[in-house]
């Protein structure tokens, strides 16, 4: 592959600051014939300036629609409210003209399902030329060689441009929407599943190239996934979602480690890991059980029904996200008994449907 000559286009679009981003009290609902469903309910997180936030949860958990939020990509029919702050600015009460010059320059999106974010109509370097001019006034050769820079960045050959998305393979597709979305060098990227349908060498080579531009242009990053180990290769903090709520955050190594609440124990035991010399195997533990209906949610914990540690309080008040020790959050209610329940939910005959735990 040819070394791609950077341009003072390239050197500009650089010299952006990562930016930070704080979401405080995010709710949406969407309203169905039946009332609203409330798939996010209140949630609060940070992203430092050059960061990255581990936002992972179980499908239908509403990750993806938080991120979607975030860049106001949501049907009609959703009501959002809350702050979503970026740099100070609130994102949710933006003009629409204000908004376009928001998207791309300073928060882009890479989505997860690569066929469906690029036009099968047009070359991949058109695309990404035409997302470039949209919000610089530079000329198309200008902004060619920007999308050779990028795909030189991402580790696809400057000549692939001219093909057309049905050319590439899933993950070359997959390159080429980090590429578009990194077209503008936006001080924060949202990768909403960007490993999905992948081959597990396929993902480790995608995040790879993210990891990669995420360190060497220092943005601030959210990587949503289901995927706990994507979260400790790739992210500084961790905030864990279960049923439209934000249960526990944290620095990664922290959280993963010695998590504090049930459903994050829940999830650490449901995850392969990798083991010492003379360490035994354990089995892999699954959650009985399913969510609640967001239609009408339950007044207490919304774990409630599916943790063997509940108590009689946890399906009478909902526990607040609150700090347990210097830069961590749980929300239980028993939180001060994390470690006891860290050993008992080691054992595959605590998550039983039928479990009676005596506390």
């Amino acid at each position: 592959m040819n070394a791609i000559q950077e341009t003072d286009f390239d050197r500009t679009l650089h010299r952006k600051s990562p930016v930070e981003l704080s979401v405080r009290d995010l709710h949406v609902a969407y309203n169905t014939l039946r009332g609203p469903f409330h798939a996010i309910d209140g949630i609060s997180f940070d992203v430092s300036p050059g960061s990255v936030l581990g936002l992972v949860g179980e499908s239908g958990c509403g990750k993806s629609t938080v991120v979607k939020a975030l860049m106001r990509l949501l049907p009609e029919d959703a009501e959002v409210t809350g702050d979503v702050l970026l740099d100070g600015q609130n994102l949710l009460t933006l003009s629409p003209s204000s908004l376009r010059e928001v998207r791309w320059n300073k928060v882009a999106l890479v989505t997860q399902s690569a066929m469906n974010s690029l036009d099968p109509v047009l070359r991949i370097g058109d695309q990404i030329v035409e997302s470039i001019r949209a919000h610089e006034k530079v000329s198309r050769d200008v902004a060619w060689k920007r999308a050779e820079t990028l795909f030189d960045l991402v580790g696809l050959p400057a000549e692939r441009l001219w093909e057309y998305p049905h050319q590439f393979s899933g993950g070359m597709r997959q390159r080429a929407v980090i590429a578009m979305a990194l077209s503008l060098n936006a001080g924060l990227l949202l990768a909403d599943e960007p490993t999905t349908a992948l081959d597990p060498i396929m993902q480790d080579q995608i995040m790879a190239r993210l990891r990669k531009v995420q360190e060497m242009l220092k943005r601030s990053m959210i990587l949503v996934t289901h995927d706990i180990g994507l979260v400790a290769e790739n992210c500084n903090t961790v905030a864990v979602m279960y049923a439209g709520k934000v249960v526990e955050t944290g620095p990664v190594a922290e959280v993963l480690v010695t998590p504090e609440h049930p459903y994050t124990i829940g999830l650490y035991n449901a995850f392969p890991r990798i083991l010492g010399e003379n360490e035994d195997r354990p089995s892999l533990i699954s959650i009985a059980g399913g969510m609640p209906n967001l239609l009408t949610p339950p007044k207490g914990c919304r774990f409630e029904n599916r943790c063997p540690f509940a108590t009689e309080i946890c399906g009478q008040k909902e526990p607040p996200l609150v700090e347990t020790s210097p830069g961590r959050r749980a929300a239980c209610h028993n939180a001060t008994r994390a470690a006891e329940f860290r050993k008992l939910g080691a054992l595959p005959e605590t998550w039983a449907a039928d479990a009676d735990v005596n506390l």
